[in-house]
């Protein structure tokens, strides 16, 4: 994956390193819908949405090139394995092709580092090649080390993405993090910023300091936003 540059970046090229996200506790099915339509027409990368709402996203977004993507172990990691595994499989079944697993935070704290990695094994054998899995760490709970750690254990048993944040802790996509994270995972793993990131100055930044995706509920805001900043790139 080449790195991005929000000197160089088109709009095009901005909406293909948004997921929109549909994930608050109080969103509705018409919600829902209006949040595919908005992905469609600007060609986002992805929508991510509650499991409730993954068949009816996989329908809506068939054919636009939009990826359906939902969420395991949301938003605070702590169910079992074979549970995360279960929703990984059921995901799949109904047409995921994008993962985002919350990690045993706890797990991870307490330094059982093998604990950790098994689990993301198992989700990716469960995603079966037909999802990518993004791996969230939730930063804002872990030192410094604690990343390069977790990196370094969802990169060992083939996770896509490492990512800063679920949206649902108090800290979100800090850019020295985001650095940090690029720094500890080999070029085949990519890195994805989430929480916080409400302003166009915030998604050009988390891209110049290497992410290559980013999460937002107020995705087309931003584009908008790009368009009349930038017009005619």
């Amino acid at each position: 994956m080449c790195a991005l540059n929000s000197q160089t970046i088109t709009l095009r090229g901005l909406a293909r390193t948004i997921d929109l996200a549909l994930l608050k506790p109080e969103m509705t099915e018409t919600d829902i819908l209006a949040g595919c339509e908005q992905a469609k027409a600007y060609h986002l990368a992805a929508v991510s949405v509650k499991p409730c709402y993954l068949p009816l996203v996989v329908a809506e977004l068939a054919g636009s090139g939009v990826a359906a993507g939902t969420v395991v172990g949301f938003p605070h990691g702590n169910d079992t394995t074979p549970i995360k595994v279960a929703q990984a499989r059921e995901a799949v079944a109904h047409g995921a092709v994008e993962l985002d697993m919350v990690i045993n935070v706890g797990q991870l704290r307490s330094g059982h580092n093998a604990y950790v990695r098994d689990e993301i094994r198992a989700v990716v054998q469960a995603a079966a090649g037909k999802a990518i899995l993004k791996v969230i760490l939730e930063n804002v709970y872990l030192e410094r080390e604690q990343i390069v750690l977790g990196c370094q254990l969802a990169e060992a048993p083939g996770a896509d993405f490492v990512k800063t944040s679920s949206g649902f802790s108090p800290g979100g996509a800090v850019l020295e993090d985001i650095r940090l994270m690029r720094a500890s995972v080999g070029p085949r793993v990519q890195v994805k910023a989430a929480g916080g990131i409400r302003t166009l100055d915030a998604l050009l930044a988390v891209i110049d300091a290497g992410a290559t995706r980013a999460g937002a509920s107020s995705a087309i805001h931003l584009l908008d936003e790009f368009k009349r900043r930038y017009p005619g790139r």
